[in-house]
């Protein structure tokens, strides 16, 4: 009796057990909660803590409701207002808004995010076809970037769905567009060197040609200035010598042949041919006017 009372009150207890599980349950800050009965949508439960629900009748489903990020794996194509290609990868900030609304209509995370990016790639290809390729890279970005969130948030709200934010991640021109931007700006670029390097040779030999004919004037005029400032020196020794010429001609003379005498004779090694009766070696012969 007494092993078939203690067998009785563990399967009660065990099934009290069973019974408060199956009736509790806990819904998390980060969570929503929808519960179910009988299939039907009872209740959306966004307070976190333990919450009660009828066993067997009803069972309740969870939701993400944190803000969630949905990465594009593979950057799209687009077409600019200049029907230039533009490769663009983006990335949506998004949370679920209305648990009950998000359920009726998409029911997943994969559902929702596929209908997000159809909405987001739509508005972009219409945002890109009415700007330029330096609208969409310049500041302009934020405004059309503002355009397509609020137009993409129009839409999610239908599905009990928030954006939060749309970004660019990059922007780039397709490879071949890339190849022959690249080949053109280098073709730029060289012609602009090319006609650098020519006006700056242009440059160069106008500088040459002027400082050579600077200095040609230069040297003329101190050659101008040296025959001047030696024809005045000439001048005044001539007129030095007369004067001295005036005062004693004979002793001018005398002056003179030893100036003459020590400009030969300075170096030993020195040879000079003339005759004995040359009127050069008239002092040397001896005392007097002219050694006579």
């Amino acid at each position: 009796m007494t092993n078939n009372r203690m067998g009785i009150l563990l399967a009660f207890a065990l099934a009290v057990a069973a019974l408060t599980g199956m009736t509790l349950f806990t819904v998390d800050q980060r969570e929503r909660a929808i519960v179910f009965q009988l299939g039907e949508v009872k209740e959306v439960i966004a307070t976190p803590g333990l919450h009660f629900k009828w066993p067997f009748i009803q069972n309740v489903r969870f939701f993400d409701a944190r803000i969630l990020t949905m990465d594009t794996p593979d950057a799209e194509r687009y077409i600019t207002s200049e029907k230039k290609n533009l490769l663009v990868d983006t990335f949506v900030k998004w949370r679920i808004n209305d648990a009950r609304q998000y359920y009726k209509s998409v029911g997943d995370e994969v559902q929702a995010q596929t209908r997000i990016s159809q909405t987001v790639n739509a508005t972009l290809r219409e945002e890109f076809g009415k700007h330029t390729v330096q609208e969409v890279v310049s500041e302009d970005r934020d405004v059309i970037m503002k355009v397509v969130r609020e137009r993409a948030n129009l839409d999610a709200k239908q599905i009990g769905v928030e954006i939060i934010d749309v970004r660019l991640k990059r922007v780039d021109l397709p490879q071949e567009v890339s190849d022959s931007v690249y080949k053109r700006m280098d073709a730029e670029r060289k012609s602009v060197a090319n006609q650098l390097r020519s006006e700056g040779s242009a440059a160069s030999e106008r500088i040459r040609a002027e400082a050579d004919k600077e200095r040609e004037v230069i040297i003329a005029n101190a050659y101008k200035d040296a025959q001047r400032i030696k024809g005045e020196g000439d001048a005044k020794a001539a007129a030095a010598y007369a004067q001295a010429y005036g005062q004693d001609s004979e002793f001018y003379a005398f002056y003179r042949s030893l100036e003459a005498y020590r400009s030969s004779f300075k170096d030993r090694s020195d040879v000079l041919v003339l005759e004995p009766n040359s009127d050069f070696f008239k002092y040397l012969k001896g005392p007097g006017k002219g050694g006579k």
